[in-house]
């Protein structure tokens, strides 16, 4: 078996299927490993959508902000955005199934045999991977369970900006989905800046990139979210799989054991 990790699909259809036959990827003995945002902005959200569904155990899902928008349009009552290329998946046949499994997918996930984590925004430095990964199971039960409308209702929003302990409700699951899915500059205190989406270099000031901050444990991280990095972070154990697909860059895929980056350009 060999696991791969790939950046944000959106939608991508055509070039997921081109960059898996370059490693005659198959589901039968490999695994896919997907940073989140599998859908909205490309061409082809319903094809990606159950492709990604179809591999079944031999796909391991982290949801991203465009996923979780399309759950927030379906039980939260809001309306898709101009740019969005949503329409196909709420009007398919399966639509409901879809979102069903869409639903059961994670936040963030745990390979300790790999001392890996993935999440589609990354870690923030304030937590461990402990930490992480409670928060991330409280979100994701809230989300397949009876307060999902709710939480989808009120999930939009900035505030709280940084994570306390004694939040409850929607302003906890708020922040905790915004490091999980938003995050990109953060302030030492675990403040977040969510505005800016520029690359590492431009920084607001009292802000730095997440993944600069020193972390008490050496947990190599994959994530997606951040395509103006271009992959780059400066260190081998954050590992930025979104090249920008959906604007024309590259989809980037990763062998999570080699580390061997495959690509297609976009």
């Amino acid at each position: 078996m060999t696991d791969y990790a790939i950046g944000d699909i959106q939608g991508c259809y055509e070039r997921l299927r081109e960059v898996l036959a370059k490693v005659d990827f198959s589901p039968s003995r490999d695994r896919l490993w997907v940073a989140g945002d599998l859908i909205n902005r490309g061409p082809s959200s319903l094809e990606t959508l159950r492709y990604v569904e179809s591999l079944g155990n031999s796909a391991v899902v982290v949801l991203g902000n465009h996923d979780l928008h399309l759950l927030a349009v379906t039980l939260g009552g809001h309306e898709p955005r101009s740019k969005d290329t949503l329409r196909e998946i709420l009007d398919a046949p399966d639509h409901d199934r879809l979102v069903h499994w869409l639903r059961h997918q994670h936040l963030c996930v745990h390979d300790p045999d790999r001392n890996l984590v993935m999440a589609h925004a990354g870690l923030p430095h304030i937590w461990s991977v402990g930490q992480a990964l409670e928060c991330s199971r409280e979100v994701e039960a809230v989300i397949r369970g009876g307060d999902a409308r709710e939480y989808f209702t009120h999930m939009y929003g900035n505030e709280p900006e940084r994570w306390d302990d004694g939040l409850s409700g929607i302003g906890r699951w708020r922040v905790i989905t915004n490091y999980f899915t938003r995050m990109r500059f953060i302030a030492a205190d675990g403040t977040l800046e969510l505005a800016t989406k520029e690359s590492a270099g431009n920084a607001p000031e009292g802000f730095q990139p997440w993944f600069s901050f020193p972390r008490k444990d050496d947990v190599r991280v994959v994530f997606g979210h951040w395509a103006s990095l271009e992959g780059r972070t400066g260190s081998d154990r954050f590992v930025g799989l979104d090249t920008g697909c959906v604007w024309g860059g590259a989809l980037t895929m990763m062998n999570l054991d080699s580390g061997e980056k495959i690509h297609c350009d976009c």
